[in-house]
């Protein structure tokens, strides 16, 4: 079965950059979707970033509002890696981020985005971001 291994969290303060990296066991070209979620203490877990991959190039992007301009998700196949590049860190930022993947083309952003829609998981990496 293929696994997710996140990695390139850290501690970082406020307006710095922090690049994670999602690398996967196996090939995953099987894999559509992928996402990039997060989970602070007592919250809910977000969808942050979702990238789908279709045939003929065809990408699209789904971000939070929250992350726009800010964060962006990329995938190297070549690699079975997904990146998400996160740019003007904030305080609220601070999560455990974890990617999913998902075999399927997600109809919506909301559906892009949300937890039901991904059947892999990693286990996370942290981020912090002091103020």
């Amino acid at each position: 079965e293929v696994q997710l291994v996140e990695s390139g969290g850290g501690s970082v303060q406020a307006g710095g950059s922090l690049r994670l990296s999602c690398g996967a066991s196996e090939y995953t070209d099987t894999y559509a979707s992928m996402a990039w979620f997060r989970q602070a203490p007592g919250k809910e877990r977000e969808g942050v970033a979702a990238l789908y991959t279709g045939g003929y190039s065809i990408h699209h992007a789904y971000y939070i509002d929250s992350v726009k301009g800010r964060f962006t998700i990329s995938r190297d196949n070549a690699k079975n890696t997904v990146y998400l590049q996160m740019n003007s860190l904030k305080p609220e930022d601070t999560a455990m981020y974890s990617c999913a993947a998902s075999r399927f083309r997600p109809l919506t952003s909301i559906q892009a985005l949300g937890v039901d829609f991904y059947d892999l998981w990693g286990q996370g990496t942290q981020v912090t971001v002091s103020s």
